[in-house]
């Protein structure tokens, strides 16, 4: 709820038809360390219910795909599900990532925080749609309104305080 208007003294209500009851969503920020110039990537899914350990190893094999033949460094928060044993087991055998734990309690660190920070006060605001498809245009929308503007991911990362460096080459 970003904006409501009721008679003074009186609750605002909205009033909404939902026949789902909850929606996940998951989105990884890639930034090139060697090469800033190629810009940031955005990765997305969303799904009813929940994402749990066995639906984000179904993503991060997505994430593999998108960065094919890349190294990718993983800066997850403390969700259980990124740190469960059979996520442990699977990063494992993954050679490709690397995965940073961001400390407890702080998505100021995190960039997607941003991200989610931006489609909530702008394309769900307010939004009250009648099954998960209407919110999922509405998320996707601010998606794509993210990944036009080539600053926007940047500023999300800015807004951390933190920075993305070229690796150091080896002598």
């Amino acid at each position: 709820m970003r904006r409501t208007d009721a008679p003074r003294g009186h609750a605002p209500i909205m009033v909404h038809r939902l026949n789902w009851k909850r929606a996940s969503m998951a989105a990884a920020l890639g930034y090139h360390a060697a090469d800033a110039g190629r810009g940031a990537r955005l990765c997305f899914g969303l799904r009813p219910g929940r994402y749990g350990t066995e639906a984000l190893i179904g993503v991060l094999e997505q994430l593999k795909a998108f960065y094919e033949g890349e190294n990718v460094v993983l800066v997850w928060d403390g969700l259980s599900a990124h740190w469960s044993r059979a996520m442990r087991a699977w990063v494992e055998g993954q050679d490709w990532l690397t995965l940073e734990r961001l400390p407890a309690y702080a998505p100021e660190l995190n960039p997607v925080e941003m991200l989610w920070s931006s489609i909530k006060a702008r394309e769900l605001a307010n939004m009250a749609g009648d099954h998960l498809a209407d919110v999922a245009d509405a998320a996707e929308r601010g998606i794509n309104r993210v990944c036009e503007d080539d600053r926007l991911p940047w500023s999300f990362l800015a807004h951390t305080g933190l920075a993305v460096h070229s690796p150091t080459p080896h002598n």
